[in-house]
């Protein structure tokens, strides 16, 4: 397995470009389930997660052609309406698929989804809204099996609790649905709005996307569609936290600053310069005296659970004490102790984590385990004296393209090791 190795105590200076998001592409990509003619994605980021549901959508019937970040894909008819353990286990969003599949073709077999060790992502959102919508579950041996033989129809649902995934999964469903769903306690998150925009272009009928409430009129099928997926908003806030805990000065380009409102919002309370160019750049500008800040992640608008980890890197060189509590997933907080074999003070006391510092930071052997803790890892090695080795790396690279490359480029002493 790969291991990044960093040499800390540089501070970052350049710009650093975003790419297209990860969050909404797995949906975007999904969604061409739903149509018998072309689809075509741009701003495709090339990580580990998107490569595997391009490999399960090949399995499931879907040609696919990529030039770059475009990627054009092609689903005459579905084939094979499954999405096995063996292909998705180590990605959470092969969920994804299952509204597509039963919408389409009237059936669906599923793997319980896999990908970071963060506590329970239930799909049981998923699955009562899907049963809201006429389909029958089936629950065994790990797969979720889905039928709706005389296809699906418009119902109300309301979610217990806000979910980014099911919202997706559930609005690709209704889109073929006879009548009208109202999805009530929908996310409101960018990638639910950029989903709607595309399945708009294919020819699907959607009020309301970026609101608690959306509503879908069903159409019998849906067209081709060309589109261009928004910019990741958790990279370029890794990218900005970067620049302010190496105190350097760093411009994210190719960026939504809108999106990132809420991590703006507490780099400035910390004592962070945080500018905006043009509509979409941001620059920080560290090297101030950061203070503590506290913070709690949210759906959004609020702070993102996916900039928890990086944001606590941030706080180990603040002074005071920062409390972070975490509201979204259960057990986020495994970077803690991997930070604070570096030397950071963390005390975690259930869905809070207490941060004190400013802590000098010392190289070490820290491992990775998961998506957003691996990026929380390498924040801190920027930071720290000496050399840390951060094993099993393959989890960044299922959210993040080339970091050690964009990092290099702006000053940070990184190399990938095999």
């Amino acid at each position: 397995m790969d291991k990044f190795v960093i040499a800390g105590g540089a501070a970052l200076h350049g710009e650093i470009p975003t790419n297209g998001s990860k969050n909404a592409a797995l949906p975007a990509l999904a969604a061409a389930l739903l149509t018998a003619e072309p689809v075509v994605l741009h701003r495709i980021p090339r990580v580990r997660d998107i490569r595997t549901i391009e490999r399960l959508l090949v399995d499931i019937g879907s040609r696919t052609e990529v030039d770059g970040e475009t990627v054009r894909l092609h689903t005459p008819e579905i084939v094979c309406p499954e999405a096995p353990y063996e292909l998705v286990k180590t990605m959470r969003a092969s969920s994804l698929v299952l509204g597509p599949l039963v919408a389409r073709c009237g059936r669906a077999r599923v793997s319980l989804p896999g990908g970071c060790a963060i506590g329970a992502r239930p799909i049981n959102l998923h699955i009562f809204g899907l049963e809201q919508l006429g389909a029958r579950i089936n629950q065994a041996h790990g797969y979720i099996e889905a039928e709706a033989p005389q296809g699906l129809r418009g119902a109300v649902v309301q979610f217990d609790r806000i979910t980014v995934t099911g919202t997706e999964d559930l609005m690709m469903a209704a889109v073929l649905a006879k009548g009208e769903t109202v999805l009530r306690n929908a996310a409101r998150e960018p990638e639910v709005v950029d989903l709607a925009a595309l399945l708009t272009k294919m020819g699907a009928r959607i009020e309301g996307a970026g609101s608690s409430t959306i509503r879908i009129e069903g159409v019998e099928r849906l067209g081709g569609a060309e589109h261009t997926v928004i910019p990741d908003r958790i990279e370029a806030g890794t990218f900005l936290i970067a620049g302010a805990i190496t105190a350097g000065d760093v411009t994210v380009t190719d960026c939504l600053p809108e999106h990132l409102g809420a991590l703006v919002s507490k780099l400035q309370q910390a004592g962070v310069e945080v500018t905006q160019p043009d509509a979409a750049t941001l620059r920080v500008r560290g090297g101030g005296r950061l203070r503590s800040v506290d913070m709690t992640t949210e759906e959004y608008p609020g702070f993102a659970t996916d900039l928890q980890a990086q944001y606590m890197a941030l706080m180990t060189q603040a002074e005071g004490i920062a409390i972070i509590i975490e509201t979204i997933f259960d057990n986020r907080f495994m970077h803690a102790q991997e930070l604070a074999r570096m030397g950071a003070n963390i005390r975690v006391e259930g869905r809070q984590a207490i941060v004190a510092g400013p802590h000098v930071l010392t190289g070490a052997g820290v491992i990775a385990s998961d998506l957003r803790a691996s990026a929380s890892l390498v924040l801190g090695a920027l930071v720290a004296k000496g050399e840390t080795v951060i094993d099993r790396v393959y989890h960044i690279d299922r959210g993040y393209e080339k970091i050690e490359t964009k990092l290099a480029r702006v000053g940070a002493h990184i190399r990938r090791v095999e």
